[in-house]
């Protein structure tokens, strides 16, 4: 860019010896020609001679060229802060530095505001040029395109080359958000395909099944989204924690979408024996019982139900102990606030056993125990599944960290 200012002095000598169609079009030499024979007449002087002629015309053509040039230095003036910043104007499978995603962040706020279609357009394709593997800023491109008027192709053309090129699978939002564009667009079938293209790299996220199954009750009813939990806790491709995690999302389904509060406690209580080690499963057990709504009469029973939990948590988990501990302390809140008069003798029992030395310590009450713990614990990589969580994708796309330092991951 910064090179524009040598071109321009090479162009103009280069200009003055070249037949002036040469160096505009045939109509700007008639309309200049044009001009000065009338600026002659004007001033009321005599017929010029062709030499003058041309020479006025040539003066003209200098003066379009430069007026030209300094809309270019100006222009280039006010995106030079930008442009010298820019490290990498390439693609490559390495990270780029926080900094560098930055500075495209603000080049592209500072073109925004110019508002000039053709360039933002220019400067999207010359970050994602170099940014591929960022989904973020494919999310900001599309949703910027998609603000334009009559863009939806645009918009499906982005989203495609953002999913079918670039992000790693890894990230699948910007194919789920794909999804809802085309839903959004009544092409239901393309965006169910896409979820199912995204579980055969990914059989086990649960974002997407959960995804999934909103668009078959969006489109189909609630019948349909329970039939997609169903096939995939089926599924032999789908390990046990991930299952865990439907058996939880299909009770919450029926909680939130029909109101079968009884037939959603059956989900939990008939899967407990299967789903014991997740610890996503217990944490909405858990909140399911909390989120009841209860009254002085019916007090006792949410009390049961609570405890129920509790103890099936206590007998049935081989979640480490710290979780263990965590999920606890759901309960011992729950006996501090809604807890009746003998509630504190059951808390301090409890806190004995789960927070106490090793001495008194009884983390587990099922009959499969050593030294107070449970037999067959899991193994390390079984831990770390067993205590996932998941999240939508759009609760990772926080705002960017402005002092963040160091390489930017894209996984």
């Amino acid at each position: 860019m910064h090179q524009y200012a040598r071109y321009y002095e090479r162009f103009r000598s280069l200009s003055h010896n070249q037949p002036m169609t040469e160096v505009v079009s045939a109509e700007t030499v008639s309309r200049f020609r044009a001009e000065v024979e009338a600026e002659t007449i004007a001033y009321g002087g005599g017929p010029k001679a062709e030499l003058e002629i041309e020479r006025d015309v040539r003066a003209k053509i200098d003066a379009m060229y430069y007026e030209i040039f300094t809309t270019t230095q100006t222009e280039v003036s006010k995106r030079w802060t930008y442009e010298s910043e820019i490290k990498r104007p390439y693609f490559h499978v390495t990270a780029l530095e926080h900094k560098d995603l930055a500075n495209w962040r603000k080049y592209l706020d500072f073109e925004e505001a110019e508002g000039d279609f053709t360039r933002i357009v220019a400067l999207y394709e010359r970050c994602l040029v170099t940014c591929a593997y960022y989904d973020d800023l494919w999310f900001r491109y599309a949703r910027w395109m998609s603000g334009q008027e009559g863009k939806q192709e645009e918009v499906r053309n982005i989203y495609a080359r953002a999913s079918t090129m670039f992000v790693p699978v890894s990230r699948p939002g910007i194919r789920l958000q794909w999804a809802y564009f085309e839903e959004s667009a009544g092409r239901v079938d393309v965006a169910l395909d896409i979820h199912e293209a995204i579980l055969l790299r990914l059989p086990d996220c649960v974002e997407v099944i959960v995804s999934w199954a909103n668009v078959q009750r969006r489109q189909n009813g609630l019948d349909a989204a329970i039939q997609v939990f169903k096939d995939q806790i089926d599924s032999a491709t789908v390990n046990v924690y991930t299952k865990a995690a439907l058996v939880a999302e299909w009770a919450l389904l029926l909680l939130k979408a029909k109101g079968a509060v009884e037939e959603a406690r059956g989900v939990f209580v008939k899967n407990v024996q299967w789903c014991a080690d997740s610890r996503l499963f217990w944490d909405r057990w858990f909140n399911f019982e909390l989120d009841q709504p209860t009254s002085p009469e019916n007090e006792a029973q949410h009390s049961e139900r609570m405890k129920k939990v509790f103890d099936e948590l206590r007998e049935r988990s081989r979640l480490s102990p710290s979780v263990k501990k965590d999920l606890t302390q759901v309960y011992l809140t729950y006996l501090i606030e809604r807890g009746n008069k003998d509630a504190m003798k059951v808390f301090l029992q409890i806190d004995r056993e789960i927070f106490g030395p090793s001495s008194v310590a009884k983390l587990s009450t099922g009959s499969g125990k050593e030294n107070g713990a449970a037999k067959g614990e899991l193994d390390e990589a079984s831990n770390q599944r067993a205590e996932a969580q998941y999240s939508h994708f759009y609760e990772t796309h926080g705002e960017p960290d402005a002092d963040a330092q160091g390489n930017a991951d894209f996984n």
